[in-house]
């Protein structure tokens, strides 16, 4: 059984973005935390209290996704611009760019040997790198719609990614092929991850559900319908036991895997809750929001390391069998959430800098409890909670059924002509990217004969 120590509670609180915050991710030293924003910056925010906060202004457009590498020494960003950037996250801010996709770049993730990276893009393909020097290393390209995000397994021999065309793919890296697809039929998957242990996959889809299949079986293991909005990201605790969601809703929901129940409702976000990921211990978690503001929460949460895999649910868990906000049984946690919402904020003045210098970022943390605070916004669901709501059959039914056979089959082949193009596209803009990876080659060969000629005229 798992279980919490105490309720989660929220630790700092950051402004400084001018726009939506997009992406979270935590250093594994928790000494850093970076954000992409729809404002074109990334930012990393530092931990240690009185330290200034780096505004990083490179990308020509929205920064989609950002990630620290596993040493914590780089920040990956993807952006709209239709370019990858590395960054080293110090007051410099230097980084390296490269045109990754013919359209934006949605998602950008480090393998677990910190080696390669893959993106996913808007152009429909999925592309690896090495993350010295950049180079390409191959592509993926059966999605027929815009790609949102792509993950490496653990064990960095597989990768799974989705996409607005309702299905999850999963990737044999070393043969390059598809080994298996799941499909979402009432919407898409904003976001997937793999389980710590490899053997399962969460999804978080627009129609408000979120989603685990084991993908040794493919079979739907967990289906819970928790929130009242679309789903944007997820993230699994690293000790495999619980699993946190972010929606547009405005909340934060801590699911318990291993009971397959809802533990937690976080309140903190005014607006949709963009992004969410735990640390690399599980003692912490940051979200970021639509309010362009970045939150850090303690998760108070027991790591205990997963014993067994992630169980079927015998029932879907729902959020209309969860207590209201004015239940008798919690009065005092939901009694004045706009009060605490203003107790917990720290304020931090901005000051721009020059050619992608660092922002002076000065944070001033507010005296008092800030977990007293969070009491007021963190409903905690009775671990009786449960759901009489049997898991809805997979709707397999077309919606062009009414369609004359004739005008059916031209749809048909008019799609099928598209993906054929696509791929066509896909096939081109590889050989393109080779044939550059070859011409800078060359000109380094160029360059370095070069100078073996000066020099031997100098002698």
């Amino acid at each position: 059984m798992t279980s919490a120590l105490s309720d989660p509670a929220l630790e700092r609180h950051f402004r400084g973005h001018k726009d939506n915050v997009t992406s979270v991710d935590i250093s594994c030293n928790m000494k850093q935390i970076a954000t992409g924003s729809m404002d074109s910056c990334v930012m990393i925010w530092n931990m240690k209290p009185q330290m200034r906060a780096y505004r990083f202004e490179g990308h020509k457009d929205a920064v989609f996704s950002v990630q620290f590498s596993t040493s914590g020494h780089l920040v990956a960003s993807a952006s709209r611009d239709k370019t990858v950037r590395l960054w080293v996250p110090s007051m410099k801010a230097e980084s390296t760019a490269f045109r990754a996709h013919t359209a934006s770049v949605r998602c950008v993730n480090f393998s677990g040997d910190g080696q390669t990276l893959v993106t996913a893009s808007d152009d429909k393909t999925i592309k690896v790198w090495t993350v010295h020097r950049q180079k390409f290393l191959f592509s993926l390209n059966q999605h027929i719609n815009w790609v949102r995000c792509a993950r490496f397994s653990p064990d960095d021999c597989l990768i799974l990614s989705c996409s607005d065309d309702k299905t999850i793919k999963l990737w044999d890296k070393n043969s390059r092929e598809c080994i298996h697809t799941f499909y979402e039929h009432a919407g898409y998957a904003n976001l997937v991850d793999f389980h710590p242990s490899g053997t399962c996959i969460a999804a978080a889809s627009t129609d408000g559900s979120v989603k685990v299949w084991d993908i040794r079986s493919h079979k739907m293991l967990q289906h819970y319908q928790v929130h009242n909005g679309v789903v944007n990201s997820l993230s699994f605790h690293p000790g495999g036991n619980f699993l946190i969601t972010a929606s547009s809703d405005s909340t934060m929901k801590i699911l318990d895997l291993v009971e397959g129940k809802l533990l937690y409702t976080l309140h903190g976000h005014q607006g949709p809750v963009t992004c969410v990921s735990f640390s690399r211990t599980g003692e912490y978690f940051a979200s970021g929001g639509s309010d362009e503001q970045v939150m850090v929460w303690k998760s108070n949460l027991d790591y205990t390391e997963y014993s067994d895999d992630v169980k079927p649910q015998h029932k879907s868990t729902s959020s209309s069998q969860a207590p209201p906000a004015s239940s008798t049984s919690h009065p005092h946690l939901t009694s004045h959430p706009s009060v605490c919402h203003s107790q917990v904020t720290e304020s931090s003045e901005l000051l721009n800098g020059r050619d992608h210098t660092a922002a002076n970022m000065q944070c001033r943390e507010r005296s008092g409890s800030h977990s007293r605070a969070t009491h007021s916004h963190t409903h905690r669901h009775p671990r009786s909670i449960s759901s009489t709501h049997q898991q809805t059959q997979v709707q397999t039914q077309q919606s062009d059924a009414g369609l004359p056979p004739d005008l059916a089959g031209t749809l048909e082949h008019i799609i099928g002509q598209l993906d054929i193009l696509t791929q066509t596209v896909s096939i081109l803009e590889q050989r393109l990217t080779l044939t550059e990876d070859k011409l800078k080659e060359c000109l380094e060969n160029q360059m370095e004969i070069g100078l073996h000629l000066q020099r031997g005229e100098e002698a």
